[in-house]
């Protein structure tokens, strides 16, 4: 049980600067290609901070866990939201002005609600998976078209003000190429140390693909948006969120799909993505700002944060009585 333990840790540790260390990387050297500051936003940070989910589902996926890879994909999602978002709102509430990130929160929902029908028969098969990538490429159709689009959209002001601090170019690609390789061996270790563990506690591996991998891979997202509402880019926080939730619903549980076609736990649609689909709902509902200023307050903040501990404490209560 020690190894496994130190897997973990050690995986997740690693992961979390691999990541952040990717996604510096893979920004600048975007930046210096020519892509507008939008869209390095929303395609390079906000689903490059989502890379440890792809890796991590690809890998155990192909390994025959299943419910790792799809826990880690809508527990990922759950924790972005409720915890991620709640204890941002804490530090500071955080206020939505983009108009491109508004339209992007009714996306979020259809796809969420898209998943759910595709996982209505307990199960997801490799034409699943396929509808799910072709619906992304068709988001990222909108996305760089309204990149282009639109030059003066607040979360893209913010994302250009980030990029006034550039890294050399060598160390740019370092930072790409370096931390995409460790991304893929802390994932690897990761996913080894997860899987070991639920064997010794004799719980499935959706279990712990809810829960500890789930939170090991949302540090990145942590960090970020709480560096961003700290420098009062709140558009940035909740940009983060929006981009690594679609890429997650798409593409991590797309590629899962189509690497192992497989039966599903039930739970799935019983429990948690019941707890995803009210907690994006809630996210739209919140940042549209239908009377004003979409807006997070610290109470809202403490509410989704109670929410993400009550959905914890009933999966460990259901282990506890299995």
């Amino acid at each position: 049980m020690e190894w496994p333990l130190a897997a973990l840790t050690g995986g997740i540790v690693l992961l979390v600067i691999s990541a952040d260390k990717f996604v510096q990387g893979a920004a600048e050297t975007s930046s210096r290609l020519g892509l507008p500051p939008l869209l390095v936003g929303m395609l390079v940070i906000g689903f490059g901070s989502s890379m440890p989910e792809m890796v991590i589902s690809a890998l155990a996926a192909s390994q025959g866990n299943p419910g790792l890879a799809l826990g880690n994909a809508i527990g990922s999602n759950i924790t972005n939201i409720a915890l991620i978002l709640g204890v941002t709102a804490l530090v500071t509430p955080i206020a939505v002005r983009s108009r491109v990130l508004r339209w992007e929160l009714p996306m979020l929902v259809a796809v969420t609600a898209l998943a759910g029908v595709l996982l209505l028969d307990d199960s997801i098969d490799e034409l699943d998976g396929w509808l799910l990538i072709f619906v992304f490429a068709l988001i990222m159709t909108w996305t760089v078209l309204e990149g282009l689009r639109t030059k003066d959209d607040q979360f893209g002001l913010q994302i250009e003000e980030d990029l006034q601090e550039p890294l050399s170019p060598t160390r740019a690609w370092l930072y790409l190429i370096g931390g995409l390789l460790a991304l893929v061996l802390s994932s690897r270790i990761l996913v080894w140390g997860g899987v070991e563990i639920a064997r010794f506690l004799g719980i499935s591996d959706l279990i712990i693909g809810l829960t500890v991998v789930a939170i090991g891979t949302s540090l990145p997202e942590l960090a970020s948006s709480i560096a961003a509402v700290r420098k009062n880019e709140h558009d940035l926080a909740i940009g983060n969120v929006i981009g690594s939730n679609m890429f997650n619903i798409t593409i991590v549980m797309g590629i899962a799909a189509t690497i192992a076609p497989s039966t599903l736990d039930p739970a799935i649609w019983a429990r948690d993505l019941p707890v995803l689909g009210l907690l994006t709902t809630v996210l739209m509902l919140t940042c549209w700002g239908f009377r004003g200023e979409g807006r997070i307050t610290r109470w809202e903040g403490a509410l989704l944060i109670g929410i993400y501990v009550l959905y914890n404490s009933y999966l460990v209560y259901g282990v506890a009585t299995t």
